[in-house]
């Protein structure tokens, strides 16, 4: 069994850069820490000495002033010309949700303190923290390049994508731009508890308006009241995902009513109501059901109180992911854990939507996973910080992981 380093000072350090630059979404967004990054990267390539050349770093504007960024250290056999998307994948998101109320006046969000061994910091656990590891780990891959003097048998790609904290599109951006598709191993470095996280439920939202006719509130009779016919439509979807059947890994199904208006004055049918609907859907249950549910309480909510309409719009649809248990991932993710920590990490779902999963459940590719340092519990919390001895791991990990995959 090997010995464990309880801490890597350049994980630390690289970490507490990171959360010192504020990339909140929405917010200050990711220009200046994807300025960093490049620049970082650019620095480092240098290790890879007399083929830094070949070493490929790129941007791609997902979005108007926000840019993914990726660096490849291609294949042998590629001699430069790689469009296809890399052998191993790191896969990582410069954003971070927004500060929020909470923090505690030493802990300040973007001046990161280290504190009995916890590294504190809005980002420090989701996710900059997994991104230093991630960056130091292609830098370790550099050092190999740089010593054996030519290019590995396998490429390695370090992906670092935008708007991962709203609607995923630095992702979406990147599978468009063919550096992330239906091959290749991909690794996201999001905080999952030290285990290995490849399933998740799928992530559907709708957005149901409900119309009606005002009336004065002591004549009711001459209006259709949009919020209690939204309040029956409510109530047949909740009643019907809790009839859905369970999966053995992902539990339940479930919906959130995240968001309602409606009405304007307590004396006046309310002629209009909005709602926002998040469901988490687990195998059998699919898109088509979840469209059926939806609409089939809103022909009944219509039916319920007459001179209503219901609008439905889908906004998002992403499936469910279910990790293959033999996932030559899976399997490369242990054996690198092994021999630099002694340990495998078990296996777990995500419970959450991660850039990863996008891929997965775009793409197809069925080896795409999540490990990455600090909790899942932490993550978007007040005070959020991450174990310095996770970060040691991680990176320790991640860098065997790229070194028996590009070098095998």
């Amino acid at each position: 069994m090997c010995e464990k380093r309880h801490t890597d000072d350049e994980a630390t350090r690289l970490t507490s850069q990171l959360v010192g630059i504020e990339s909140t979404d929405p917010g200050t967004f990711e220009g200046h820490i994807e300025e960093f990054v490049r620049a970082w990267l650019e620095e480092r390539r240098m290790r890879a000495g007399k083929l830094a050349e070949a070493v490929r770093i790129e941007e791609l504007e997902a979005l108007p002033g926000r840019s993914c960024l990726r660096a490849l250290i291609p294949a042998a056999s590629s001699r430069g010309h790689a469009t296809a998307p890399a052998d191993l994948t790191l896969l990582c998101h410069m954003d971070t949700v927004r500060v929020g109320a909470g923090w505690s006046k030493d802990t300040p969000a973007f001046s990161p303190v280290l504190r009995n061994g916890e590294l504190y910091g809005r980002g420090s656990c989701d996710m900059k923290g997994g991104l230093a590891c991630a960056l130091l780990a292609f830098s370790d891959a550099l050092d190999e390049v740089g010593r054996r003097g030519c290019l590995p048998e396998r490429s390695l790609a370090l992906v670092c994508t935008v708007d991962e904290e709203d609607e995923m599109r630095g992702s979406e951006a990147a599978i468009r731009a063919g550096w992330l598709g239906a091959t290749g191993w991909v690794l996201d470095t999001e905080p999952t508890d030290g285990r290995a996280r490849g399933s998740h439920k799928g992530r559907t939202w709708y957005v149901i308006d409900m119309h009606g006719v005002t009336a004065h509130a002591s004549t009711p009779w001459r209006g259709a009241d949009a919020i209690a016919a939204m309040a029956e439509a409510v109530c047949r979807i909740r009643g019907a995902i809790a009839e859905l059947p369970a999966h053995p890994e992902l539990g339940h199904s479930t919906v959130t009513f995240g968001q309602i208006a409606g009405g304007y004055s307590p004396y006046v049918v309310p002629d209009e109501c909005h709602v926002t609907i998040d469901m988490r859907l687990v195998p059998p249950t699919g898109s088509a059901d979840a469209e059926k549910i939806v609409r089939d309480a809103c022909s009944a909510a219509e039916a319920a109180v007459p001179g209503t309409h219901a609008d439905v719009r889908c906004t998002g649809d992403r499936p469910p992911i279910e990790l293959d248990p033999a996932s030559p991932l899976l399997a490369a993710l242990a054996h690198a854990s092994a021999e630099e920590w002694g340990e495998t990490p078990a296996t777990d779902v995500f419970t959450g939507y991660t850039d990863s999963a996008v891929v997965a459940g775009t793409c197809g590719n069925p080896t795409c996973l999540s490990y990455g340092p600090g909790s899942l519990e932490l993550a978007h919390k007040p005070n959020e910080h991450v174990p310095v001895a996770d970060l040691a791991r991680v990176r320790a990990v991640l860098s065997r992981l790229a070194a028996n995959t590009l070098w095998s």
